[in-house]
């Protein structure tokens, strides 16, 4: 009954044209053994902790493929941003992919099973520090389609969340927030504003 139901399901979902990870995503997680997920080393370690995804469907028969995109903080935020849906022709989606991953030196063509795991269980560990993913999510959300069961995947670093401040951030009102979820000393950080009352903040190990 229930390989019936997920044969029913997918015959619903509109194709899937592609789906790309950035290489050495897995350096910033951990992943269940048997997944056997592609992916290939990364020398950017000025993107540790982000992992960027595409996700091209074919939505419309008569348009080109309809697609999102996804930057994801493995180790604390969950979603940070997201594009999309956005329609373009095959060629264009070529072009896109390769500038789409430029911060992440390559990419990896991926399952979008891996999608899944990946975007939708940092949106989960991310919420249960108290932060909901990107306004811009909702709209991108529906080209990965549901996940069924727990990811397979582990986030935060070393097991614990590791906040690194990003450009737009509100850095203090963010470790107020993982100071009331995660507790002062089960979460590491980099920023610049420190915790209010607390030593001024460095860079954890």
């Amino acid at each position: 009954m229930v390989r019936t139901i997920a044969q029913q399901a997918a015959a619903t979902e509109p194709p899937i044209v592609g789906c790309w990870v950035s290489a050495g995503w897995s350096s910033s997680v951990s992943v269940e053994e048997g997944r056997g997920w592609p992916d290939r080393p990364s020398h950017d370690t000025a993107v540790e902790g982000l992992v960027g995804l595409l996700v091209a469907l074919q939505v419309d028969r008569d348009r080109g493929p309809s697609v999102c995109g996804y930057l994801v903080d493995t180790w604390c935020l969950g979603v940070k941003d997201a594009l999309g849906p956005r329609t373009m022709s095959r060629s264009e989606l070529r072009r896109f992919v390769d500038t789409f991953f430029v911060p992440f030196g390559a990419s990896v063509q991926a399952p979008i099973e891996l999608a899944r795991h990946l975007v939708w269980g940092a949106v989960d560990y991310a919420r249960r520090l108290g932060f909901e993913p990107a306004p811009d999510f909702a709209p991108a959300s529906g080209h990965l389609g549901p996940l069924t069961g727990p990811s397979a995947i582990g986030f935060g670093r070393n097991g614990k969340p590791y906040y690194v401040q990003g450009p737009h951030d509100d850095a203090e009102a963010i470790m107020a927030t993982l100071s009331a979820s995660a507790g002062l000393d089960q979460f590491h950080y980099l920023a610049e504003i420190p915790i209010r009352d607390e030593p001024p903040a460095r860079p954890s190990p």
